[in-house]
This record gives structure tokens, sequence and C-alpha cells, in this order.
């Protein structure tokens, strides 16, 4: 799959739902490291959609674009790193932020990177911090979630443990 001056590899088995237009997407990658410990980084304490929590990587899906190549785009803007290879597709889920009210769909996909995973280029405007989990930090990523609002917790859950 072609994303602008790179290709990324897809797996054979890799699912990508369909995008209805009208409707509001947006992707998550879930980077592993050498370790086998999922990367995230936690949202600034002035972010209008889940402030202070933690997050992977991913966003919104442009106008004209795809879910895959969004993901690339949001994993080079917010990393600095490539997206190489997507693996699976995680999950699809749908929510409502409580910035508009609106319902969006979110397809989240374990994927993996080229950079150096020891110097992400974070964008410091929008997250405060960033950080490896493994089985033993897992709980961290509850962190200034209300009870029951564990997304991002309960994603990396599926691929770490």
């Amino acid at each position: 799959m072609p994303t602008g001056d790179q290709t990324v590899r897809v797996g054979p088995d890799v699912e990508v739902p369909a995008m209805t237009e009208g409707q509001l997407w947006t992707v998550g990658a879930v980077i592993l490291n050498e370790r086998q410990e999922a990367f995230a980084q936690k949202r600034g304490p002035d972010r209008r959609l889940f402030p202070g929590a933690w997050d992977v990587v991913g966003g919104h899906v442009e106008s004209g674009e795809s879910l895959l190549g969004a993901l690339a785009r949001e994993v080079e803007e917010e990393t600095g790193w490539r997206l190489r290879r997507v693996l699976r597709l995680l999950r699809v889920i749908q929510w409502v932020g409580d910035d508009s009210g609106e319902l969006r769909r979110e397809a989240d996909y374990l994927v993996e990177v080229d950079g150096d995973l020891s110097r992400p280029a974070l964008e410091w405007s929008k997250n405060s911090e960033y950080g490896w989990f493994g089985p033993a930090e897992m709980h961290r990523l509850k962190e200034n979630c209300a009870p029951g609002e564990y997304l991002v917790h309960d994603l990396i859950a599926q691929v770490v443990t």
C-alpha cells in the first residue's frame, strides 16, 4: 500500500472496515518494542478529549483519506516513526466524545514501525509524556479515566499480557 513516498506492507488477513460518506472515523496504532511492550503517550492536560489520559498513536481520518493512509500519517506525525507493516485489526469500536457529541468509529491496528523507538518525536504541544507498557505497567493506562472507560488499557491488554 503506497502512502506518500513509502510502501506499507499489509498482512493478507488484515481487515479494513468500509467507510461510509458522512461517518467520522479515527484510527489507532498499537506499536510494540523488542520487549513486547506497547507504546502510549499521555495527552496534555489542556486537551478537549481525554485530558491527561494515556492514548495510543492515532487520530481522525481526513477527507479523502483511507483508514490505512490515515494510520501511516498519524504514526509519522505523532512519533516521527514510519509505518512499516500492518499486522492485524484489533478492534472496531464506536464512541461519543464529550467534545462534540458526535458518534465516532475507530479502527485500531497492531503495527510495526521503522525508526529509533527510544526517541519518539512527540507532538509536545499535545502530549506531556510517553512510555512503554508491559504487564507490570498496565494499571497506569487507567490513570485519569473514569471507571469503565478503559478503552486504551483494554486495547493494549489484547497484545500485552
